[in-house]
């Protein structure tokens, strides 16, 4: 890695305290750029903004929920008053829940389309809106296998996943003429915060079995994807939905 790759480049990671997104906040302040990590918890934020000052790297600490777009607003407005520009945005916000559909109520069938689609939808209008205006930017948004492929009983979480990869293309083709490229990563399976509850239970011992390198995902893998996209050298590639599984999706493993 380049230490000084993205230097004078300012990265927003929506979601980015913990998880996949805070393993690509730190790849990216690592890689020199200025890195501006947000989430609902300051707390959160402080912690990891701490360590991105640790790099030497430039911060800010400003809390956001991706429901709220108002929220987002201030933060880009921060972030533009404090840097000038943002030049990569990383949707990584998630959340999911496991029950059988027929047993989903509205409200959490709501929640998780809310935060998963439509959360990166406003990500990407309110930092887009900048990106568009100044010509250049690079979005990506986190998908899923279950972009994809279905997996048991968590249908919200599967059908939020496969909206999120049709934004991400219908979003590229509009906005390409403008400089600004939109793509997303599909993880495998990763151990995180998000999924431990399946990852230790006999379902994740399942998955790990049905994983051709038989092992779960660091995040630390998914750094070099994102790196990779935000690249100026990428700058042809956009509408791309890049797998990182382990070969889990090329085996045809569906449930």
């Amino acid at each position: 890695m380049n230490p000084l790759e993205f230097e004078g480049q300012c990265a927003v990671v929506l979601g980015g305290s913990s998880g996949i997104g805070r393993a690509i906040a730190l790849g990216f302040a690592r890689a020199g750029a200025t890195v501006v990590v947000s989430s609902r918890s300051l707390d959160a934020v402080d912690t990891i903004a701490t360590e991105i000052e640790r790099f030497g790297g430039k911060t800010l600490r400003v809390a956001s929920d991706v429901v709220d777009r108002e929220s987002l607003e201030c933060l880009r407005e921060a972030v533009l008053g404090a840097f000038g520009s943002v030049d990569i945005l990383v949707n990584a916000a998630g959340v999911t829940k496991r029950l059988p559909t027929l047993e989903m109520d509205e409200d959490t069938w709501k929640r998780i389309m809310d935060v998963n689609l439509n959360g990166t939808l406003r990500g990407c209008q309110v930092f887009g809106e900048k990106m568009l205006e100044q010509r250049s930017g690079k979005i990506i948004n986190i998908a899923s296998l279950s972009t994809f492929v279905a997996f048991h009983e968590v249908a919200a979480y599967c059908a939020s996943k496969a909206a999120v990869g049709a934004l991400t293309r219908s979003l590229a083709v509009e906005w390409a003429p403008f400089g600004v490229a939109v793509n997303a990563i599909a993880p495998g399976v990763f151990p995180t915060a998000l999924n431990s509850k399946i990852i230790d239970s006999p379902r994740g011992q399942e998955l790990l079995i049905r994983t051709p390198m038989h092992r779960f995902g660091d995040p630390e893998e998914l750094v070099s994807t994102a790196l990779y996209l935000a690249r100026k050298e990428t700058s042809f590639t956009t509408g791309q939905i890049v797998v990182v599984d382990g070969g889990m999706l090329a085996s045809g493993v569906n449930q």
